[in-house]
């Protein structure tokens, strides 16, 4: 796994995760589009995921950290380019916009598929904190794709 992280205050903190998995876009694609499938590996609780695939479709999550500690995470799907790309708005408490989280899928020989996870936050500690999640959900997709991940 490869990570890069900017701090721009005037722009936001960014950070960018990039695996290699063993498997194809369309595999990926269905096991981040599926509630079933996104459920398994994403630590969701069971019975809280609900995806609306679609350009203004909703979203909600409940997730569950390994000390057990929930959060309910809701949003709207801003792109939608099957097995290519996901712009996922995530609603934040307080604030009128989402926060905007990209996943790219780029196939790179028969069985691999570079997937790319980026976000842009307001300040450190939640950039830290959104890139911590999502190397947790990189790993659960990791882990249910059953292949090892290659930097």
């Amino acid at each position: 796994m490869t990570t890069d992280q900017t701090s721009t205050p005037a722009d936001g903190f960014s950070y960018t995760l990039t695996r290699t998995l063993d498997a194809s876009p369309a595999q990926v694609w269905q096991a981040w589009t599926t509630p079933d499938r996104y459920a398994q590996w994403a630590h969701a609780v069971p019975g809280s995921v609900e995806l609306d695939v679609r350009p203004g479709g909703a979203w909600k999550a409940t997730m569950q950290t390994p000390d057990g500690a929930e959060f309910p995470l809701t949003g709207t799907y801003q792109q939608v380019a099957e097995h290519h790309r996901l712009v996922l708005g995530m609603d934040i408490p307080g604030r009128p916009d989402p926060t905007l989280m990209t996943m790219e899928l780029t196939e790179q020989g028969p069985r691999n598929t570079v997937i790319t996870l980026s976000q842009t936050c307001e300040t450190e500690q939640e950039r830290d904190m959104a890139e911590q999640g999502s190397g947790m959900l990189l790993d659960g997709l990791e882990g249910f794709l059953g292949g090892g991940a290659k930097s």
